[in-house]
């Protein structure tokens, strides 16, 4: 998209919505691409999912997965869907809004099955006792986390997305086996009440749906959909690997890569569009790329940007490995 007399090697100058001259403006922002919004939640809460692909051997892993009631593993490169997938199979199964468990080096298994604010609790107690109210009771200072909420005695299974666990310590794996086992796992504070303690209704990801647990025991009913991906940056134990089903993902070939960007951008995207395909292809033979990498540089195309100039493609397919 140029206009009379522009440079054919600038992108057209309607696109610059920052220009670096210092001048304030009001601008009207262009509609973003469809899998960067974030404004399209459902009646349940739920997102509109995104357009997701899987080849018929990879579905029946995650098929045997469900059926086993087993975590399922999934590895590969980065942008080959890993995390996608958690999200796909809830959408399909309708199981409402996925459990997200985003792992780094400082996580640990009790944060994802609860958290106490012992803390607000002892300053809430101090002031309705300085104003003689009713002390207010040890359940109401009490959340589950994404696993906790995960094990929720429901009829129907929840989604849960345990994100890139090789990023977790060493010994994180190890602790998932007796939860992933047995299913269940108990709240100390609450299972140190008296026995004549009655049930505690305790805070989940429904603001208006506190649960009752009695003697801080939580069982699953229906072992949840679990779903762990790995970026391979180490390995797991053994006595772990065997409690999960395995699923590797390839990168997508040429055939998979037109059907994805037909899918999320339009049949028409695919038009005029072979040299974007070819230059990632051999981009992506000499380095990680990504997939949302070739849909990026195929929506600013279809968007009249001239990606040959400014170093736009390259910026646009970079290495994922390479050096910042």
């Amino acid at each position: 998209m140029t206009t009379a007399g522009s440079d054919p090697q600038r992108p057209d100058e309607t696109w610059r919505l920052f220009r670096g001259d210092g001048a304030e403006r009001v601008v009207d922002f262009p509609p973003a691409p469809p899998w960067r919004r974030f404004s399209s939640e459902g009646t349940d809460g739920t997102t509109a999912p995104r357009p997701y692909l899987i080849g018929e051997e990879e579905a029946e892993v995650v098929n045997a997965a469900l059926h086993l009631r087993r975590p399922l593993l999934v590895t590969g490169h980065p942008g080959t869907g890993k995390s996608s997938l958690a999200y796909a199979v809830a959408h399909e199964l309708s199981l409402g809004r996925v459990l997200h468990w985003p792992v780094n080096s400082r996580s640990v298994l009790q944060e994802a099955l609860y958290q106490y604010d012992a803390v607000g609790r002892l300053r809430e107690v101090g002031l309705r006792r300085d104003t003689g109210e009713q002390e207010p009771g040890i359940g109401e200072f009490i959340r589950l986390g994404p696993l906790g909420n995960a094990l929720a005695p429901r009829e129907r299974p929840r989604v849960l997305l345990i994100d890139e666990l090789d990023k977790g310590d060493v010994d994180l794996p190890n602790d998932l086996l007796t939860v992933f086992e047995e299913g269940e796992f108990t709240i100390p504070e609450l299972a140190r009440l008296a026995d004549t303690h009655g049930p505690v209704p305790i805070r989940t990801d429904e603001p208006d749906e506190p649960m009752a647990v009695e003697r801080g025991r939580i069982r699953c009913r229906e072992f949840p959909v679990v779903v762990i991906t790995s970026n391979g940056e180490r390995d797991f134990p053994p006595a772990f690997l065997r409690r999960c089903v395995r699923l590797d993902l390839s990168e997508p070939d040429e055939r998979r890569l037109r059907e994805i960007v037909a899918a999320h951008l339009g049949p028409g995207a695919l038009v005029e569009v072979e040299d974007l395909l070819d230059r990632f292809l051999s981009r992506r033979a000499l380095g990680e790329l990504a997939t949302d990498q070739l849909l990026n540089a195929v929506f600013l195309r279809k968007n009249g940007v001239n990606l040959d100039a400014d170093h736009l493609l390259e910026a646009v397919l970079h290495r994922l490995g390479g050096a910042v």
